[in-house]
């Protein structure tokens, strides 16, 4: 009787324990077959070229990065996804036998998956809020504009951050005939389909950064958190007649996108995520 090896993946971060990739990655290759050791690294804050470089020479074949490295990823790649050269930083990189790495980022198909697939919620011809405009909204902005988004208002503390984003992705928004809008949080007067909350505010507790005005009754208020450091912003968008959603299953989705892009095959990530809300 022969067994195949299992193949090597891994997270990396700073901090990298409370991260549910792990699991996530354990009962998608359980439910496909697939012969994988998925494991969380710590990388030191300046050790993140080298540690990518061991773990290639421990036969790893590819990883997931979350923060703070997203944006030093791509300088390691040979090639990378429009995605990433549009955000500017990669979560999922893919390491080839002939050393060539492969960057792509899949959070925003993994928001997007989860919003139209799970959520039920349309973004063709929506109007959108994204509040924020640090890496995770960076990550998101060009599959937003993909899934037929018809205006998308970027709301930041610095304006020039939002003005950034839109600049960065206006070829994109032409191609999609969408309206982009860089805004200030407090400048905000008009209301929305889909509000996504794309800032840590929901992770220090701080205030909802946005008015109660940019809920529509009935629209869909997400937040990326999820856990007990979204419940605020769900409390909020609930007491103001919103939909409140969080970004559960976004990770999952986004996890899914990693595992088919690695191994060719679509784990059941629906299946998957009510695993993990029925747990919880």
């Amino acid at each position: 009787m022969t067994t195949t090896a299992a193949d090597l993946y891994c997270v990396m971060g700073n901090p990298v324990a409370h991260s549910r990739s792990p699991a996530i990655h354990a009962r998608f290759a359980e439910l496909t077959g697939q012969p994988i050791r998925y494991e969380s690294r710590l990388i030191p804050l300046d050790g993140f070229a080298e540690g990518v470089r061991a773990f290639v020479a421990e036969g790893g074949r590819g990883c997931n990065v979350t923060v703070p490295f997203k944006f030093e990823a791509p300088a390691l790649a040979t090639h990378s996804s429009e995605r990433v050269r549009l955000a500017g930083a990669a979560n999922t990189l893919v390491f080839a036998p002939d050393g060539g790495i492969y960057a792509d980022n899949t959070d925003g198909l993994g928001l997007v998956a989860d919003i139209t697939r799970n959520a039920g919620v349309s973004l063709q011809g929506a109007r959108v809020l994204l509040v924020g405009a640090g890496g995770a909204a960076a990550g998101v902005l060009g599959p937003l504009l993909v899934a037929g988004a018809r205006h998308i208002t970027i709301a930041n503390r610095t304006v020039a951050r939002a003005q950034a984003l839109v600049a960065s992705h206006s070829t994109l928004a032409a191609l999609q005939k969408a309206e982009l809008l860089a805004l200030s949080q407090q400048a905000l007067d008009v209301n929305f389909d889909v509000i996504i909350n794309a800032t840590a505010s929901s992770l220090t507790g701080a205030e909802v950064p946005v008015p109660a005005t940019v809920l529509r009754p009935g629209c869909l208020a997400y937040d990326m958190m999820y856990g007990p450091a979204a419940e605020g912003f769900l409390n909020w968008a609930q007491s103001h007649g919103a939909v409140p959603s969080d970004g559960l299953g976004m990770l999952v989705e986004q996890a899914a996108e990693a595992f088919a892009l690695w191994r060719g095959v679509r784990p059941p990530s629906a299946q998957v995520l009510h695993e993990m809300r029925q747990a919880a």
